[in-house]
């Protein structure tokens, strides 16, 4: 009796951006790349869009960071918020992409209106 060979096959596929992340890259020590490599692929892709925080950290070396993130909260809080709550789940050597999805709320707006006579 002849062995019958079967073949599964699981394929998916989606779309990316580049590069691929938006927000934040924690770049530790001994990284595959270094933090200059990063930004110069970087500015290939998207000129002028991130800037590079280094950071005083045994394991974290530094921190890619979108501008648009850093108009809205000064860098040494993003660093505070990523040292409480990402910096003591990585591991030495890697990369680590955060979302940070940072919103803004008013509680009230004095539209100091006069008003309108009718």
């Amino acid at each position: 009796m002849k062995s019958k060979i079967s073949y599964s096959l699981r394929l998916a596929f989606e779309n990316i951006a580049l590069p691929p992340f938006n927000d934040i890259l924690v770049l530790t020590r001994q990284s595959p790349y270094g933090k200059i490599g990063i930004m110069g692929s970087l500015n290939l892709l998207q000129p002028d869009h991130f800037e590079i925080i280094e950071v005083e950290n045994d394991l974290v070396e530094a921190l890619v960071i979108n501008k648009r993130i850093l108009k809205r909260i000064p860098a040494a809080k993003v660093v505070e918020i990523l040292q409480e709550s990402v910096f003591p789940y990585i591991v030495k050597g890697e990369i680590v992409k955060v979302d940070f999805t940072l919103k803004m709320h008013y509680d009230s707006i004095d539209l100091n209106m006069e008003e309108h006579e009718s």
